[in-house]
């Protein structure tokens, strides 16, 4: 189970882009990845195609990153954490952090 949610601020902990920070684009729970905002940058060779308005080229984007070489940032302690499940008082499921127990989710 992913614990990190789409516009999510999360931060990379492993690999070349290790301290990079970035909001969740997308979330690929089957495979246990995320692509992250500006980081894990690829370069993709398209062909034109003026058909679909593509212009050719070398166009940069980002590429799917482990879900596990990334911590999500607390917004209440501004650091990356690790998350944990408790029940509200409504008895809804909520995200908390580990290190101040304040709530994640909006």
């Amino acid at each position: 189970m992913i614990k990190i949610r789409k516009n999510d601020r999360v931060q990379v902990i492993t690999g070349n882009d290790a301290g990079k920070a970035g909001r969740v684009l997308e979330v690929y729970p089957e495979k246990s990845r995320l692509l992250v905002e500006h980081v894990h940058m690829i370069k993709r060779h398209t062909r034109p195609n003026p058909a679909k308005q593509i212009k050719g080229g070398i166009a940069e984007r980002e590429a799917p990153i482990q879900v596990s070489n990334v911590l999500l940032v607390c917004p209440n302690c501004s650091k990356p954490v690790r998350i944990g499940f408790h029940f509200n008082t409504d008895g809804r499921k909520v995200r908390v952090c580990r290190d101040c127990h304040a709530v994640v989710d909006k």
